[in-house]
């Protein structure tokens, strides 16, 4: 490799939610990486760095085509600049879109088990919450369409999308996103698709189908959301971007910011024209290793772990682990409390007897983790 993914980098005392937030813990929860970000983009923050001058930023225009190349020659998408909304971070535009298109008493629709923020923004629309659960087929993790269609209710304007799914790992058919949008067209909703692992697809034979590639008659009622961070582990740096197509529904969308959102950090717009522009070669590499430990991480669990077990997920860089057969009430509190192990508990996800476990590590961490997680197995497993 040229590339190093082995070296473990201290982080606890650098202010990092991962390590410091229990930092009596050893930590495979959040989804971060414990990786130093792509050399491309060291060098471009070190760049912006050394002007010395950090006021109010906007998105300069070399940001903008390196967005539009990434979307034609990655997601295979012709976008206009003047369809993408910059933003600070991905959890704020899921509030923004239930805020922009609920009315209190309206309801926001998704399907679990799914990243928390996903069962929780609903909130701040004064909206309600349907779920349901996402079914296991012989072909991987799918829609269960019937009891969709069921739940589903006149007030219900929204519907939440992961894609690729966090913490599922599935990467969803160009067959189920389409189906998914037709529900969507005949429910007179709208479909917000968060796809910021989209660039973290480990399964050779699986490729993203973007909401941005449904057809155009779709447009009037899809908000696509893209990120660099989760790939090129700049989450901290606070950049996210939605694509919104339609005119009308964009202004809708942006009419809900009000005063609640602060402006960008100024060094985010440069890393993530690096990432785009320059970091495929680390991204191809990343993925490489992360196969790897993905790879070691199932072997491990179901051959070494009585109890548990784990599906191979198709993107992510995170193991949704089935702990039901154990026969603990909290899995993650069980590993808290027997191996000083920080996972992160299914009880957020809408899946209890399940936990998350964070992979992009070096291998050598995330052996240290599975090994905690082996020895501290009820013994009745």
């Amino acid at each position: 490799m040229t590339f190093d993914f082995d070296t473990v980098i201290p982080r606890r005392g650098t202010g990092c939610i991962k390590y410091d937030r229990r930092p009596t813990l050893d930590p495979f929860w959040v989804a971060d990486m414990d990786f130093a970000s792509a050399p491309v983009i060291l060098d471009a923050l070190h760049q912006r760095v050394s002007h010395g001058v950090f006021g109010y930023p906007q998105p300069h225009e070399s940001l903008n085509e390196a967005i539009t190349d990434y979307l034609r020659d990655h997601r295979s998408a012709e976008i206009s600049a003047d369809h993408i909304i910059h933003l600070g971070g991905l959890v704020p535009a899921l509030s923004l879109a239930t805020r922009a298109f609920c009315a209190p008493g309206d309801a926001v629709m998704t399907c679990t088990p799914v990243y928390p923020p996903f069962l929780g923004v609903h909130n701040d629309a004064k909206a309600e919450l349907i779920t349901a659960d996402h079914l296991l087929t012989d072909s991987g993790w799918t829609f269960d369409w019937e009891t969709m269609e069921q739940s589903v209710t006149p007030a219900t304007k929204v519907f939440l999308l992961c894609n690729p799914q966090n913490p599922l790992g599935q990467v969803f058919t160009p067959a189920q996103i389409l189906q998914l949008a037709e529900f969507c067209q005949r429910h007179d909703l709208i479909l917000v698709s968060d796809e910021i692992h989209c660039d973290l697809v480990l399964d050779e034979n699986a490729t993203h189908f973007s909401a941005l590639n449904l057809p155009e008659s779709f447009a009037n009622r899809v908000i696509t959301l893209l990120s660099p961070s989760k790939t090129w582990n700049i989450a901290g740096l606070g950049f996210a971007y939605a694509v919104v197509q339609n005119d009308a529904l964009r202004r809708k969308f942006q009419a809900a910011f009000g005063h609640t959102l602060t402006e960008i950090n100024a060094l985010s717009h440069y890393a993530a024209e690096a990432a785009y522009r320059h970091g495929q070669p680390w991204r191809r590499e990343l993925l490489a290793y992360l196969r790897q430990n993905r790879d070691t991480l199932v072997d491990f669990i179901n051959q070494q772990c009585p109890g548990l077990s784990v599906r191979k997920n198709q993107a992510t860089y995170l193991a949704w682990i089935d702990a039901s057969a154990i026969g603990v009430n909290n899995p993650a509190l069980h590993f808290e409390q027997k191996a000083d192990l920080f996972l992160s508990d299914g009880n957020y996800f809408g899946w209890p007897d399940h936990f998350r476990f964070n992979f992009a590590c070096p291998q050598s961490r995330m052996m240290e983790g599975l090994e905690k997680i082996a020895a501290a197995l009820p013994a009745s497993a």
